[in-house]
């Protein structure tokens, strides 16, 4: 009897799925239509893009308050969890000062607003900014839940806060360990519950290569390349310093830890991949935390804390190299100089302001950030609105990279790491033990 047919990987789904989005984005642009009033391919491509991260976001509020409780629960069994912590923080502000310092560089050598074909008349202050105040009002949970109401054209749409979901388990975790013994069933209960949201993170994840078009088409569709030429050095100069850290800066410190550049992005690509047409951090979250566990040997009760952590308050690509030569651009394109104190403050406010806005994350929340400190004007975001969606793909991947390698570096730093699951498979498809679970096999497992 003939063997069956080996069937096509899931990554080569997915890049066939990125070939078929942009094929279909080109087709529906050609099609015509507007923003306000696209055509059918184009609201198709739409839905079914949208749609996906909307299931990925659902599944994150119950899959993070479940994983950090059931991993504060076994963090008995880890030595040393207070210091994986502040070693999570430290590698987060490392990491981030490197990618603004390339920022920085990038955009003193590289003069983004030279040549630049926008007018002030298209300068607009955003409607929301950032704050200072913002970690306060992020941090404190307004409900049980984390969820937010707002508004919208008369209705009433609800979202969530991840940071107040984590500070929520957290504390639940931690009075879990006060209890003792009566919070067992409690505790029982959280890891089963755990086992079935990550069963049903699976078959919503499986959906991926069919949401690639959707998400990568409606980006080519909606918004082409024609936005460009108005602003080519500055597109050029952010694309650069994100190459910068993705190649050079993050390959460097994994090789200083010992550990394959080749094997990281291997395991990580699935996330990356994903947050690049997704352009969601916290789509992509559960995601990032899954291929950080399985593929990079992360042990899950760490891994359960310090993804999260990182999906709200790690980002290279928003919140470091972004603003760093986004207020540049400003500044001389206004006519404004900046001293060597502003850009000791642009870096200032990349370490720290990330964690600042960590409630309303955003890269124009942490611009607006950026500029107020800096004293330039705030009309200077609507000069960079009109390439933003471009400049999000590529933001997004690096973020979730970032959010990927400090819980890896950290774990290698404090000998946790699970070497034999970093380094297996060093070729073929990283999703070999999603794909055995999803047939009813047990995943390899991973031992801290």
């Amino acid at each position: 009897m003939l063997a069956p047919l080996k069937r096509v990987s899931f990554g080569t789904q997915v890049l066939i799925g990125l070939v078929l989005g942009v094929v279909l984005g080109m087709v529906a642009r050609q099609l015509g239509g507007t923003e306000a009033d696209p055509n059918w391919l184009t609201q198709t491509l739409d839905v079914v893009g949208s749609s996906f991260v909307s299931l990925l976001r659902a599944i994150v509020p119950p899959l993070v308050f479940l994983a950090i409780v059931a991993s504060i629960a076994n963090l008995r069994q880890v030595t040393g969890a207070a210091r994986l912590a502040g070693q999570t923080l430290l590698w987060f502000a490392v990491t981030a000062l490197l990618a603004v310092g390339t920022g920085v560089g990038l955009g003193l050598l590289i003069d983004p607003a030279n040549g630049a074909q926008v007018t002030r008349d298209q300068a607009a202050a955003p409607e929301s900014t950032g704050s200072w105040l913002d970690f306060l009002t992020g941090i404190i949970p307004t409900n049980p839940l984390g969820i937010e109401g707002s508004v919208e054209a008369g209705s009433v749409a609800f979202d969530f806060n991840v940071l107040q979901i984590l500070v929520i388990a957290i504390v639940v975790g931690i009075a879990t360990l006060k209890v003792g013994e009566q919070a067992e069933p409690f505790l029982t209960f959280s890891r089963s519950a755990l086992a079935v949201v990550q069963k049903v993170l699976w078959w919503i994840i499986r959906l991926a290569p069919i949401a690639t078009v959707g998400l990568l088409g409606t980006a080519v569709a909606t918004y082409g390349w024609d936005a460009l030429g108005s602003l080519g050095r500055f597109v050029a100069a952010i694309y650069i310093g994100l190459a910068i850290v993705l190649g050079i800066i993050y390959p460097a410190l994994l090789r200083v830890h010992g550990l394959s550049v080749r094997r990281f992005y291997g395991g990580a690509w699935p996330a990356i991949q994903l947050g690049f047409v997704s352009r969601s951090s916290i789509g992509t979250l559960p995601l990032t935390q899954s291929v950080t566990e399985r593929n990079l040997g992360v042990p899950r009760e760490y891994a359960s804390f310090a993804v999260p952590l990182g999906a709200t308050t790690k980002m290279d690509g928003c919140a470091a190299i972004y603003p760093a030569i986004s207020a540049i651009f400003v500044a001389q394109f206004f006519g404004m100089s900046l001293s060597p104190t502003d850009y000791l403050l642009i870096a200032f406010v990349s370490v720290i302001g990330s964690a600042a806005t960590a409630g309303v994350t955003g890269a124009v929340v942490m611009l607006t950030l950026t500029l107020s400190t800096l004293g330039l004007p705030l009309e200077g975001v609507g000069l960079l609105l009109a390439v933003d969606p471009i400049l999000d793909m590529g933001r997004t991947a690096t973020n979730v990279a970032g959010q990927a390698l400090v819980p890896t570096l950290v774990a290698a730093r404090e000998g946790i790491l699970d070497t034999v699951a970093y380094d297996r498979r060093s070729t073929g498809d990283v999703w070999e033990d999603e794909e055995a679970e999803l047939e009813g096999a047990e995943p390899a497992p991973v031992t801290a």
